[in-house]
C-alpha cells in the first residue's frame, strides 16, 4: 500500500494548498486511510479481523513513531507484537541462524525458522552442498571456489561420480553406465539392453562408440579343443579343432606318425589260435 500511494496527491483541484493547510499527502491520515482500506479483500476475514486489532498499532506508528522507528516490519513484526525475526535469525529468541545472520548456512542454504520464531537453525542445503553450514560438496559435484568466507560447489561432467574438475578427464570416478577408457569417462554402451551386439559377437566400448567383434573361443581361459595337442582355429560365430600338420588324431590326443605306430604295433591284431577255436 505504501508503494502504491507513494506517487499519489490529495488529487483535489488545488493540491499546493491543500497540503499547505492539511500537512503533506505523503505522511497524512488521509493516505494510512487509503493504505489500509486496501489492505485486505472485503472477504478475508482472519486479515480484516488482524487488521482492526492491531489499527492502533499501525497508527501509532504512522503518525508519531516512523521517522524514529522507519522500518515498519522490524518495529511492527519483530519489536511490537514478536511475532517474526529478523532475516537471518529464528526461534522464540530471534537467535542467529547456522552460519550467522549475514549469510546463512554460508549462502548455500536455507535456515530452518529463518525470519519466524519457529525452527531450529539448523541448515538445508541448496543442491550440491553439504554439512552443517552448506561448505562441503556432494557427490557429483567439486569445490570451485573456497575461502574463509565462500565456498563454491561446481557440477562435474555428467559422467564423473566424483571429480576434481569440469571435464570427463577430471573424473576420480565414472557414474554408473560409464567406463574409464583412455583417461576419461565414456559411455559403456556394451551395458545397453538389448545389447548392441549379437550373441555371436562380443562388444568392445570405445571412446564414444563401440565395436562388435566375433568372439575368439580359442582366446577364451577354458580350451575349446579338448584333445591333447589340437589346435583352435577361430571362424565368424564358431571355431574348427584341427591336428597340426604331420600328426594324427587319435580318440583323446593328436600324436606324431611315428607315436601312432607303435601304439599299434604294442597293440597288434591277433587271429584266434587253433585252441581258441
Amino acid at each position: 500500500g505504501m508503494v502504491d500511494t507513494a506517487k499519489k496527491n490529495f488529487g483535489g483541484g488545488n493540491t499546493a494548498w491543500e497540503e499547505k493547510t492539511l500537512s503533506k499527502y505523503e505522511s497524512s491520515e488521509i493516505r494510512l486511510l487509503e493504505i489500509l482500506e486496501g489492505l485486505c479483500e472485503s472477504s478475508d476475514f482472519e486479515c480484516n479481523q488482524m487488521l482492526e486489532a492491531q489499527e492502533e498499532h499501525l497508527e501509532a506508528w504512522w503518525l508519531q513513531l516512523k521517522s524514529e522507528y522507519p522500518d515498519l516490519f522490524e518495529w511492527f513484526c519483530v519489536k511490537t507484537l514478536k511475532v517474526c525475526c529478523s532475516p537471518g535469525t529464528y526461534g522464540p529468541d530471534c537467535l542467529a541462524c547456522q552460519g550467522g545472520s549475514q549469510r546463512p548456512c554460508s549462502g548455500n542454504g536455507h535456515c530452518s525458522g529463518d525470519g519466524s520464531r519457529q525452527g531450529d537453525g539448523s541448515c538445508r542445503c541448496h543442491r550440491g552442498y553439504q554439512g552443517p553450514l552448506c561448505t562441503d560438496c556432494m557427490d557429483g559435484y567439486f569445490s570451485s571456489l573456497r575461502n574463509e568466507t565462500h565456498s563454491i560447489c561446481t557440477a562435474c561432467d555428467e559422467s564423473c561420480k566424483t571429480c576434481s574438475g569440469l571435464t570427463n578427464r577430471d573424473c576420480g570416478e565414472c557414474e554408473v553406465g560409464w567406463v574409464l577408457d583412455e583417461g576419461a569417462c565414456d559411455v559403456d554402451e556394451c551395458a545397453a539392453e538389448p545389447p548392441p551386439c549379437s550373441a555371436a559377437q562380443f562388444c568392445k566400448n570405445a571412446n564414444g562408440s563401440y565395436t562388435c567383434e566375433d568372439v575368439d573361443e580359442c582366446s577364451l581361459a577354458e580350451k575349446a579343443c579338448a584333445k591333447k595337442d589340437e589346435n583352435c582355429y577361430n571362424t565368424p560365430g564358431s571355431y574348427v579343432c584341427v591336428c597340426p600338420d604331420g600328426f594324427e588324431e587319435t580318440e583323446d590326443a593328436c600324436v606324431p606318425p611315428a607315436e601312432a605306430e607303435a601304439t599299434e604295433g604294442e597293440n597288434p591284431t591277433q587271429l584266434p589260435s587253433r585252441e581258441d577255436l
